[in-house]
């Protein structure tokens, strides 16, 4: 599972941007159960918990178009009561994450996103992480061509690339086969503008390239917290547990070895 930390880039002294932002959020992820999936955390900040690898990068891609925040993004093992807060979850990937909204802050130049894998090793067994760690550098790779790509996008570009989203009917890919006609009609330009506005922004190229993004997320949680966040094993696991002796019962928890600095909190 995911947890993202993302925090508002240069807030001292400038608005808050939070209650928007977490609008555009639920819009982007809407809650389930009547319980929000993002919320503030501390100060100019925000947390939540999302399942989707997909719904990932849609996020991160949408947080970094402003260039107003620091995307983190944590892949691990994620424990929140029923009906609980995000803010109330305890687990590897709120550490990841805490982590990582920290690198991203650090990034400079670089775009500022960053994938932490909540790095877990099982007591007589072998360790999964090491292809969990790979994926999630290659995942933060991918979206940082593709935040790259994002960022310097002009208005003009954005104006097509909007309309573009909006014709197609699920939201969620670069338009259906004739919709650049649409746009210029919509829009009242040229068709050929069109075109090379499409070409120049590298719209195509962003969504030919995002399932790779959320193919790397989704290989990196299986390794790191997909067999924790599937409630059958958790049961199975827990059931297994009640049986066994104390001793041998903590010799077959979960260990983790994630570094103990970084903790589920904001920034002071």
């Amino acid at each position: 599972m995911f947890v993202l930390t993302i925090d508002q880039r240069g807030s001292t002294g400038g608005p808050d941007l939070v209650p928007s932002f977490l609008g555009e959020l639920a819009r982007l992820d809407p809650p389930s159960a009547g319980h929000p999936v993002f919320e503030r955390s501390v100060g100019d900040e925000v947390q939540g918990i999302v399942r989707d690898p997909s719904t990932v990068v849609e996020i991160a891609l949408h947080a970094l178009r402003s260039g107003r925040w620091y995307v983190g993004i944590g892949v691990g093992t994620v424990s929140v009561p029923p009906g609980a807060s995000p803010r109330e979850g305890t687990g590897t990937a709120f550490v990841a994450a805490r982590k990582a909204v920290e690198l991203a802050k650090a990034a400079g130049a670089q775009v500022p996103v960053s994938v932490v894998p909540g790095i877990m090793a099982v007591a007589g067994g072998g360790d999964p992480a090491g292809e969990g760690v790979q994926a999630c550098a290659n995942a933060e790779a991918v979206l940082r061509l593709l935040g790259r790509m994002v960022q310097d996008r002009t208005e003009a570009q954005w104006r097509v690339a909007d309309a573009l989203r909006r014709l197609d009917p699920g939201g969620r890919g670069p338009g259906r086969h004739g919709s650049q006609k649409q746009v210029a009609r919509e829009l009242g330009i040229s068709e050929q503008s069109v075109s090379r506005t499409v070409l120049r922004a590298g719209w195509q190229e962003e969504w030919a390239a995002r399932p790779a993004a959320a193919m790397l997320l989704g290989l990196a949680d299986s390794q790191l917290g997909g067999a924790a966040d599937d409630p059958r094993r958790r049961d199975t696991a827990a059931a297994a547990d009640d049986q066994a002796p104390g001793d041998a019962r903590a010799a077959g928890q979960v260990r983790s070895l994630q570094e103990p600095d970084y903790r589920n909190e904001g920034d002071a």
